[in-house]
Order: structure tokens, then C-alpha cells, then sequence
């Protein structure tokens, strides 16, 4: 089974962007487990990538395998919107 890849674009290490990472983390060990890679990115580090993938709001969560992309943004709190909104709420 291929694994489901997931962007999240941040903006430094504040206390929103460390809350989102920790909801992401929780969501995928509960959802999906030993299935996923996180790719975290810095649109302060790597303003070029943010602009390649027209990150205009962080945090920005993509999925980008499977195709197609999907997107959500906010700090994923809300499980059931991340996970509807990513359309993983379907078994892969």
C-alpha cells in the first residue's frame, strides 16, 4: 500500500504552527497508522516552495499523495474537518 504524503506549510516555530504539527501527528498515529509521511516547510525557509504551491494562509496542510491534491488550512484541530476536508476519512 502506497503511503499518503502530507505537506503542512507553517510559518516559523510559533505556538499555532506547534499546535498544528502536534494535531497532525495525533490524527495520522489514530487514522493512520504506518501509513503516512509528513513534510514539514517553512514558507520563511523556503519561500519558494510556498509560492510554487500558492501558500497564501499557514498552516496549510496538503495531501499530496494520493492524487488528487487536497487542502485544509488552521491549526487541525477539528479531526473530522481535516480529515473530510483531506478525503481521508475514506479507507486507502
Amino acid at each position: 500500500m502506497n503511503k499518503i504524503v502530507l505537506k503542512l506549510y507553517v510559518t516559523g516555530q510559533t505556538p499555532r504552527t506547534k499546535r498544528a504539527i502536534s494535531n497532525l501527528y495525533q490524527i495520522c498515529e489514530e487514522e493512520l497508522p504506518d501509513n503516512y509521511e509528513i513534510v514539514i516547510i517553512d514558507v520563511l525557509e523556503h519561500p519558494g516552495l510556498a509560492e510554487s504551491e500558492k501558500i497564501l494562509v499557514t498552516p496549510t496542510l496538503i495531501r499530496q499523495l494520493p492524487p488528487p491534491l487536497r487542502r485544509t488550512i488552521g491549526d487541525l484541530s477539528n479531526k473530522d474537518r481535516v480529515l473530510m476536508g483531506l478525503e481521508l476519512d475514506s479507507p486507502y
